[in-house]
């Protein structure tokens, strides 16, 4: 085989998967992103459950689901402090 050749081949090779590597990292973090919201849900619908016998109850809504997902234990911790603190 010629070197050329050779080298035109694997320069296609390193394009196809450079054109194809981008929406797959992209559709990773689509994924990751979507269980993180569905682990917050989860996170705060138990928080309900065992924060009804205490009078806490943080609504089940996307901005409270992003938080709890993204930011985990201390997301909820920091919701049940403002819903304690400021909304009383």
């Amino acid at each position: 085989m010629e070197p050329i050749f050779v080298i035109s081949i694997l320069g296609g090779l390193i394009v196809l998967l450079l054109i194809m590597g981008a929406p797959m990292r992209s559709a990773r973090a689509l994924g990751q992103a979507a269980i993180k919201l569905l682990v917050g849900a989860l996170f705060l619908f138990f928080l309900n459950i065992l924060g009804n016998q205490y009078g806490i109850h943080v609504p089940i809504n996307f901005f409270t689901t992003a938080v709890s997902g993204f930011l985990g234990v201390p997301g909820i911790a920091a919701l049940v402090a403002v819903n304690i603190l400021v909304i009383g």
